[in-house]
């Protein structure tokens, strides 16, 4: 998304806060941040940080979710977690295959 005149000096901070792919989604700023091992999309970014964000394993799965995500509910693709304030959510997705995966591993 191009910014519009009022907007660009908040684009150009994220910018240099290593945010990627901004856009607006339910009326808030979204965007992309590499981290060490997951690649986040955050929601509700400013320029102090942002309210929540889902961990993708995958910089590809995060861009497409962002890209697919209408900025309700969670977005899709195989986000691991969501972490922000007073949130910690592992994917109900992912809960459930680690569980069946761990059932499997203790039947051994």
């Amino acid at each position: 998304m191009t910014p519009e005149a009022p907007d660009a000096r908040l684009w150009s901070a994220l910018h240099a806060l290593r945010y990627t792919d901004l856009v607006l989604k339910a009326g808030v700023v979204c965007a992309l941040q590499p981290f060490a091992f997951t690649t986040a999309l955050a929601v509700a970014v400013n320029k102090n940080g942002y309210q929540r964000r889902y961990c993708y394993e995958h910089e590809h799965d995060a861009r497409a979710a962002l890209a697919a995500w209408d900025g309700t509910g969670h977005p899709g693709g195989p986000w691991i977690k969501c972490k922000g304030v007073g949130v910690d959510l592992l994917n109900p997705a992912w809960s459930t295959s680690a569980t069946r995966v761990s059932t499997a591993l203790r039947r051994r």
